[in-house]
This record gives C-alpha cells, structure tokens and sequence, in this order.
C-alpha cells in the first residue's frame, strides 16, 4: 500500500513540475523582423537570424526565409542602388561548406538589370536538388530589391550566405 501512495505523489510531483516548466519562448518575447541584421547561428564567418516568411525552397523540409546581412558591409547595402555605375561586375567567388558561390551583375542605368550565378555547389544530387530552387529565388529577390539586403532561402543555407557575401562584393565594385 505503500508503495502506491508513493508512487502517486511522484507521478503527480512529476505532472506539477512538468506543468509549471518554462520555456524559452515564454521569457523572451520574439523580435519583429524588419529586414533586419540580427544575426545568430553559424557557419564559415558568418551566419544568419531565421525570421518566418514566404520564401521557400521546393523539396526542403523547413518553410520560412532567413534573412542576414554581413556587419562589413550593411553600411555599403543600404546606400542608394542609384548610385551603381553601369557595367558587368562579378562578385569575389566565395567557399562555403559544399563549394564556391559566385554572382555576377549587370547594372543599366543605375539599376541592377541581370543576375547571373556562374559559380555554385552543384557536387551532389542533393547539391543540385536544393540549388535548382534556391539560385533562381535569390536572383529574383535581388531584382526585386536591387541591393544585398534580401532573405535567404531555408534548405539553402550556405548556399545564400556565400550568394550574399559574392553579390555584396559585386555590388561595392559597381560603386567603386
């Protein structure tokens, strides 16, 4: 008899503590993303803030975007795209954890008017799986945005981190 009265306290102890367990969300309230350059995680020098969005990659298990910004070079992305002389101009080609990524822009009349990606990490299947969504959606929101401040695709991680470091360097030598 004993032994089921004990038995009930701990199960209840156990279902009180369980109950009255907080959270991590529960004491920090989430941050609205504002484009921002908050940054956490990690991966070759830099690292990105994962942020809910409509940006996804076809065949990833995750949804959401994230979106980051090298602290070097937020300065230089929020200046004016106006101010972008005409010209072809390709990024320094960047090493990531699965190969290089390298962009390449063409500006026209202070605008950026192509994208093209000549270097990415193509290695594998999945390489190639993830890439054939990821590269087209970065294309289209640097368009979109005409600078480097653009949300990076979830599945496609180093890929974008290493398509943001090579377009941001792209962008400063079109100001140069």
């Amino acid at each position: 008899m004993k032994k089921i009265i004990y038995g009930l306290l701990a199960t209840v102890a156990g279902v009180v503590l369980l109950f009255s367990y907080r959270t991590s969300l529960d004491a920090v309230a989430p941050a609205a993303s504002t484009g921002g350059t908050t940054r956490n995680g990690t991966s070759t020098g830099s690292s990105g803030s994962t942020s809910t969005g409509s940006t996804t990659s076809a065949g990833s298990t995750a949804s959401g975007s994230t979106s980051t910004s090298s602290p070097s070079s937020s300065a230089s992305a929020s200046a004016s795209s106006s101010s972008l002389k005409d010209g072809s101009f390709t990024g320094q080609a960047v090493d990531t954890r699965y190969g290089p990524v390298q962009v390449r822009i063409t500006v026209s009349g202070g605008k950026i008017t192509k994208v093209s990606v000549p270097q990415y990490p193509t290695q594998s299947f999945r390489d190639q799986q993830i890439n054939q969504q990821a590269v087209p959606t970065l294309v289209s929101e640097t368009l979109s945005a005409q600078s480097a401040k653009i949300d990076m695709v979830s599945g496609a991680t180093y890929t974008s981190d290493g398509y943001l470091q090579s377009l941001q360097s792209a962008l400063d030598g079109a100001r140069a």
